[in-house]
């Protein structure tokens, strides 16, 4: 359920990315590291439904609550001449590499599992053909 939740965001997003005006060189950088925030949310959520420990109300305070301070110290960062946003893109992107190593691994696993329950079947059934023709 939460996957197809995620996919029809994901086709809307693009939908509406593809058919909204251009965004000003004035808040581009605003806007690029909501994105990355909210992209650090959306892979977090990602691996608490594969945790089983999804909750929304922790998904959507850490979405909006992400993108809100780090816009927040993108403005500080502007007003005191110093780019303080980098942090913040710096622990971004690093929670979203560890969380889609999480990800990654846990597909990983599951598609060696079954690769192995496939392989097993296969040689109980040539097992058993040896077995039959042996009688």
């Amino acid at each position: 359920m939460i996957f197809i939740a995620i996919l029809i965001g994901c086709i809307l997003g693009a939908i509406l990315g593809m058919n909204a005006p251009m965004i000003s060189y004035t808040y581009s950088s605003y806007l690029a590291i909501a994105i990355i925030a909210a992209l650090d949310s959306v892979f977090g959520g990602i691996t608490s439904v594969i945790k089983k420990n999804f909750d929304l109300k922790i998904f959507i305070t850490g979405f909006f609550g992400n993108a809100i301070l780090s816009i927040l110290l993108t403005i500080l960062g502007e007003k005191l001449n110093v780019d303080i946003y980098l942090a913040a893109i710096v622990v971004f992107v690093g929670r979203m590499f560890t969380n889609l190593a999480i990800i990654r691994r846990y597909y990983v696993d599951k598609w060696s599992s079954k690769f192995k329950i496939v392989k097993e079947q296969e040689n109980v059934q040539e097992n058993n053909k040896k077995i039959s023709e042996e009688n």
